[in-house]
């Protein structure tokens, strides 16, 4: 296990190499810049003279070639500095800190529901397969899985905040956080989080309770099934025992994928909420031309991805003894 850990570490590092090397080569090429974006350059009123705008090129290293200038950045990396935000002047790696826990209060309280729900929804559609409630619910599954976010985020947004004014609109706030309670912060943020924990719970719940049943239903074709049925074994112990502890492979193969999500965020929803998530901040970053941000955050998103797939595999040991790594 050690030996196989220690090849995927070092794999892991040259896909991580390689990823930023094509992505901090597309970003330095995007039209316009840093200074083009802040400083608007198009704005004949706001033009600065070009020995200006030539000492904040090189404050910036925007006077240097693209592959110079990612030699630098690797070199702040592996000092485990992320640079400084052009746009806000800031550490990017203390802007990663500010926007996860806003990221993580709608990504951990979705993913949970989404599997409290989805697996025995999952379960239920495969014990009563082909009868009527099992057809009702799959169908509203399917639809639920077809209905975009961004659809719904307005649907929701027009029903329950403008119309019945029963939610905030948008943010993560009211105007009086800073003097409400403990409590009262607390429930003036589940308000504003219900439209978003919404959205980002209904896609998933969908396709993880018919990613179940699919498996379900291959799973309890086998031949060891239809023994353990004759054999008189009650129908739940079937179902929980013998069935649903052989379709944990793939569960735990999207379990380990859904890493990246947890701190990724959404870019669409946190868009349309005002949510101020990492989803958010990488959007902005892009049309700000913020290089040293956009890099820090595909850097992190890069991570929780390999993590994610590494997290999997030593999963698959974990939950089938037949796995072995050696």
């Amino acid at each position: 296990m050690l030996t196989y850990l220690l090849r995927r570490c070092l794999i892991g590092g040259v896909t991580l190499l390689l990823i930023s090397f094509v992505v901090y080569g597309l970003v330095r090429n995007m039209p316009g810049t840093p200074l083009t974006v802040q400083m608007g350059e198009t704005d004949p009123s706001r033009r600065l003279n070009p020995a200006d705008i030539e000492r904040m090129r090189k404050s910036y290293g925007l006077d240097k070639p693209w592959p110079i200038a990612y030699v630098q950045w690797l070199g702040r990396l592996a000092q485990l500095d992320l640079g400084r935000s052009i746009s806000r002047k800031q550490p990017v790696s203390r802007l990663i800190a500010e926007r996860i826990g806003a990221t993580l209060i709608l990504s951990l309280v979705s993913l949970s529901l989404a599997y409290l729900l989805s697996i025995p929804w999952g379960l239920i559609a495969t014990v009563r397969s082909g009868r009527l409630d099992e057809r009702c619910i799959s169908t509203a599954l399917y639809v639920l899985y077809s209905f975009p976010t961004y659809v719904a985020a307005l649907f929701l947004q027009i029903v329950f905040a403008v119309r019945l004014g029963w939610l905030p609109l948008f943010g993560m706030t009211s105007d009086n956080y800073a003097s409400l309670s403990f409590g009262g912060k607390a429930y003036d943020v589940l308000l504003h989080a219900l439209m978003p924990i919404t959205c980002f719970t209904y896609t998933s719940l969908a396709y993880y309770s018919r990613f179940i049943r699919a498996n379900l239903q291959e799973v309890i074709r086998q031949d060891y099934i239809r023994t353990a049925r004759a054999k008189g074994v009650h129908p739940v112990v079937v179902i929980m025992h013998h069935a649903f502890r052989n379709t944990l492979i793939p569960l735990v193969t999207m379990i380990g994928l859904t890493l990246p999500g947890l701190l990724g965020g959404s870019v669409i929803l946190e868009q349309i909420f005002t949510w101020p998530g990492m989803g958010r901040l990488f959007f902005e970053s892009i049309g700000e031309r913020d290089y040293p941000t956009i890099m820090g955050l595909t850097l992190m998103f890069s991570v929780l991805t390999l993590a994610g797939q590494l997290l999997a595999d030593v999963l698959y040991a974990a939950v089938d003894p037949r796995v072995s790594y050696s």
